[in-house]
């Protein structure tokens, strides 16, 4: 049994008497960060670290008791995909250059420890790529959450950090430890979107009628067409990015996330570094290579456009909230795979709106919406889609519902479209809805058998 005291230092830690949520691990946030720059200091940041850690799991597994043994495997298991992840980005960084020589002798790196892997020769060139990966590795799930930021899209977010660690990779020469690794990579990772940006040249536009659609009275929302879903399981934890307001619910909305991409590119940037990744002024110029009362002026401007893009209510976030929007979700789910579109209409506001990015489709308005949705729904309409079933997911730190369809005469349910819900009081007030070809990054499969 563990005691109820923080590894870092030792003391007491409060009781949980009344309170809810995950107990605490440490005593404070400093604590929490000291054991972090701890283990980001540790031998197993270097790839032949790694390996001997993962030698020393295996060597420390025992079969009994199952639960032991469970905890054990489950390191293991950890530890091997990080240095999968080490070996593909050395893989990947790597330039195709002509074969350097090889050596047999063990290779020192910079702390004079000696490189003990005996399975084969080793060059230096490899050895150097496999320790820049190590301590760049630990970095990926925040700078991919920073790059979905400033793109707005899961798949530019994948590329942006495999070209910031390139960037990285090839200038690694040149840095001089003036700040930290992470700075560095944040400064990378910036003007590696800021670059994008400048070659595709996005701009959100307005939603147009179609023929024959009965889209609803109201003006057609903004239309954002590579905005794109980020799964809730692929974001940092705060032992990984102790900065909590860095990967903080507000942020990853999805309604946060189409109102920043309505800023000119560089105010975007100063925002994400200012606002969300509280970076100091001057940490902001450096990085953008402005001066100070330049990146000062861009967030002035970039506040107001942003609560102007923004709904004027915000969602409350408590554990009863929370409670309440899983219910909503599943009566969703449950409705949808009935077919029940009167049971789906209690449960949509007034003003509900739908998009469908990249897809034209939006409806604005209860009405609107169901109408949409009773020729889909109707066994009888010779439109009608089929039979549904849904699987919950999280995204955007909002609730989410993968959407299988078995259609007439099939036997099989294929995914059809991931819904994200935003959720106030006891209504759903937005549905965005996207392409299914993300869902195993939600870990969703593709396919269902018609058999429960």
């Amino acid at each position: 049994m563990v005691d109820d005291v923080c590894p870092g230092c030792g003391k007491p830690l409060a009781g949980r008497t009344g309170r809810k949520g995950r107990s605490s691990v440490y005593c404070s946030a400093a604590c929490r960060q000291r054991a972090y720059r701890e283990r980001r200091a540790a031998p197993s940041d270097t790839a032949q670290g790694l390996i001997e850690e993962v030698g020393r799991q295996v060597r420390e597994l025992v079969p009994a008791p199952p639960a032991v043994f469970y905890s054990g495997v489950s390191e293991l298991a950890t530890s091997v995909g990080r240095l999968r992840r080490i070996a593909r980005m050395a893989r990947d960084t790597a330039a195709p250059v002509t074969a350097p020589p090889v050596t047999e002798e063990p290779v020192m790196d910079e702390s004079g420890a000696a490189d003990l892997v005996t399975a084969g020769p080793v060059t230096e060139v490899a050895l150097a790529e496999s320790d820049f990966a190590a301590l760049v590795e630990s970095y990926g799930r925040e700078l991919r959450v920073h790059c979905y930021r400033m793109s707005g899209s899961y798949d530019d977010a994948e590329d942006l950090v495999q070209e910031t660690f390139l960037r990285a990779w090839r200038a690694r020469d040149g840095f001089a430890g003036r700040a930290s690794v992470r700075t560095w990579l944040y400064r990378i990772a910036t003007n590696a979107c800021l670059d994008f940006q400048r070659r595709t040249a996005r701009r959100p536009q307005r939603y147009e009628p179609l023929p024959g659609m009965n889209h609803g009275a109201a003006e057609p929302p903004a239309r954002i067409t590579w905005l794109q879903p980020y799964p809730d399981d692929d974001l940092p934890s705060t032992e990984e990015q102790p900065d909590a307001l860095a990967v903080s619910r507000e942020t990853m909305e999805l309604v946060f996330l189409a109102a920043i991409q309505h800023l000119p590119p560089r105010q975007r940037a100063v925002l994400v570094l200012r606002d969300v990744l509280g970076l100091a002024a001057a940490e902001t110029a450096a990085a953008l290579d402005m001066t100070v009362a330049s990146v000062n002026s861009a967030l002035q401007r970039a506040r107001p456009t942003l609560r102007d893009h923004l709904p004027r209510r915000r969602a409350d976030w408590t554990a009863e909230a929370d409670v309440r929007e899983r219910e909503i979700l599943a009566r969703y789910m449950a409705a949808a795979e009935r077919l029940d579109l009167t049971e789906v209409a209690t449960l949509l506001s007034e003003d509900i709106t739908l998009t469908m990015p990249p897809n034209p489709f939006w409806f604005v308005g209860r009405e609107a919406l169901v109408e949409f949705l009773s020729v889909s729904l109707d066994p009888a309409s010779p439109m009608f889609l089929g039979h549904w079933r849904h699987l919950p997911a999280r995204a955007n730190g909002q609730l989410a519902a993968g959407g299988y369809v078995r259609r007439p005469g099939t036997t099989v349910y294929r995914a059809q479209v991931l819904d994200v819900l935003r959720v106030e009081g006891d209504r759903i007030v937005e549905i965005t809805s996207f392409e299914p070809h993300l869902f195993p990054a939600f870990g969703l499969p593709l396919r269902l058998p018609a058999d429960r």
